[in-house]
């Protein structure tokens, strides 16, 4: 029992720290194993059964771990999509998320639209948009800049690049 305690308590706090994601990943992915283990050691005395459910609960753990990522990328993709629809070329607006869960920091920044792609039917614009970086006590400030493309659906406009920022998200948008 104070095993489970000290795996829960473990994993709030990963939760509780911004820009964790690794420990909040690493977290999830641990406490799994130990809850498979715990139900492993309650359902069954085969070690292959046993295996099955703890490597069960490991996927499922980094499962929702990627999921909840993919919301937070997909937060922060919407805003900038937003911020960067109704501009014209060289037409510069700033953006910002604050994100409800966590697992990274709030981000801004500025987009640009450095041309539109297509018009009509299929209403899309190449964007060029910062990550921006405050100064802090240990580091100077500093911007990333990354280009993708969006389009518009309906009224809303939405990321159409497929991987635009490898080195920002991994292979993981």
């Amino acid at each position: 029992m104070r095993l489970i305690a000290v795996v829960v308590l473990a994993s709030l706090a990963s939760l509780a720290c911004t820009a964790c994601s690794s420990l909040y990943s690493e977290g999830a992915q641990a406490g799994a194993g130990v809850g498979g283990a715990l139900v492993a050691s309650k359902v069954t005395n085969n070690a292959a059964v046993a295996t099955g459910i703890g490597l069960g609960a490991v996927a499922l753990a980094k499962t929702g771990v990627q999921y909840s990522e993919r919301v937070v990328h997909d937060n922060t993709q919407n805003s900038i999509a937003s911020a960067a629809g109704p501009l014209g070329p060289g037409a510069v607006a700033p953006w910002s998320v604050k994100h409800a869960f966590p697992i990274e920091d709030d981000a801004h920044g500025r987009v640009t639209v450095s041309r539109k792609i297509s018009t009509g039917a299929l209403d899309c614009k190449e964007i060029v948009f910062s990550v921006e970086h405050e100064a802090t006590k240990d580091t100077a400030a500093s911007s990333a800049f990354y280009v993708a493309s969006v389009c518009r659906d309906g009224k809303v406009w939405k990321w159409a690049s497929a991987e635009p920022s490898t080195d920002r998200w991994g292979a993981l948008q």
